[in-house]
């Protein structure tokens, strides 16, 4: 199992990279701002249901990717952190998706399958969750070990902040609407710094061995 020091490693940069805007920020900061904080609630958990369907999809194939040739894992190490760029600079250039949202304005109740399903879809199809359970898993598990329980573990501890961390920012969404209607435009400034941070978590975990 992975280290102390890799655990440690692994949830901040976790956390760091949950609070990123991206597919699962993006559409829970809209859900809450369009729909009932109990529909955004649902959404996240089934967002987090998501993650773990990618998980053991991931798992299930990732020990081939660990075992290969050190030419092989540096390549999908690097083509993902050049993903997680490119995501950073998607994430500037529609910086301005959560305020539409909010300009749509608020939907009628949705039935708590609804929710769940929409939180899903949007969970299991996140190409920044891909990426980061691909090429950044490997790096904090023990390469002397089984990695199928290893990537489930982390992947699990992964999902469970996840939802910990958008139900917050459901919670906070939803009490600021009227903040954020007075002036839209404070979601895009949040989108542009959301996209920075990824951008340089990329460049990091390019750079490093």
């Amino acid at each position: 199992m992975p280290s102390t020091t890799q655990w440690v490693t692994f949830l901040v940069a976790s956390l760091l990279f949950i609070q990123v805007p991206g597919p699962s920020l993006l559409f829970t900061l809209g859900r809450a701002l369009t729909v009932s904080l109990h529909d955004a609630l649902l959404s996240v958990v089934g967002n987090a249901l998501g993650l773990l369907a990618q998980v053991v999809l991931v798992a299930v194939g990732l020990g081939a990717v660990v075992a290969a040739s050190a030419t092989a894992y540096t390549v999908i190490k690097v083509a993902g952190a050049a993903y997680v760029v490119w995501l950073g600079v998607q994430a500037i250039r529609h910086r301005a998706d959560a305020r539409t949202a909010l300009l749509a304005g608020e939907r009628p109740p949705e039935r708590p399958g609804q929710s769940l399903r929409t939180g899903f879809i949007v969970g299991v199809s996140n190409p920044k969750t891909i990426v980061f359970f691909v090429a950044f898993l490997p790096q904090f598990t023990d390469r002397g070990a089984a990695t199928l329980p290893q990537v489930l573990a982390l992947g699990a501890a992964f999902a469970a902040i996840a939802v910990v961390s958008d139900s917050v920012w459901a919670t906070v969404a939803g009490s600021a609407r009227r903040w954020f209607a007075r002036e839209p435009r404070r979601l895009d400034a949040m989108g542009t710094a959301g996209g920075v941070m990824m951008i340089g978590l990329g460049a990091t975990v390019a750079s490093t061995e």
